[in-house]
């Protein structure tokens, strides 16, 4: 990632603070809209685990001016992610539920730079969850 493309990340998630309710809302039920299949991972409190993906969202674009502060914390989360029942092909879905949400709760604001700032962060974060929990591998396919 490109220091500007970091910097679009982290304006463009300022803005999403304060509609993170609704953002986490629009996550899950587009995920599971395109995903069915993983809805059976969450079994716990949605509202907890809405507040949980905002919370780490809100940890990495931080932390992404200082990538290699961030890694410890992704891949023990990639880990974790694993014994819930994670598989490698989750995260494309995830990404593309995480892509969605940002484009609508963004509207006019996201642009394709944006796009490819939060794309590029999107692949650089999870192909380093996949090679943490799977293997090199898993993250190369």
């Amino acid at each position: 990632m490109t220091p500007e493309q970091i910097a679009l990340v982290q304006q463009s998630f300022a803005q999403v603070v304060p509609i993170a309710d609704k953002a986490a809302e629009m996550f899950y039920g587009r995920l599971f809209e395109v995903a069915p299949a993983v809805r059976p991972l969450f079994r716990g409190d949605m509202a907890e685990q809405r507040h949980k993906l905002m919370a780490t969202l809100a940890a990495v674009v931080g932390g992404l001016s200082d990538l290699p502060g961030v890694l410890p914390a992704a891949s023990a989360l990639a880990k974790r992610h694993v014994g819930y029942g994670a598989r490698p092909e989750h995260y494309a879905v995830v990404g593309e539920a995480l892509l969605w949400t940002l484009e609508r709760g963004l509207g006019s604001r996201w642009t394709p730079q944006l796009a490819a700032a939060w794309t590029a962060a999107y692949a650089t974060l999870s192909g380093f969850m996949i090679e943490e929990a799977y293997g090199r591998s898993q993250a190369a396919e």
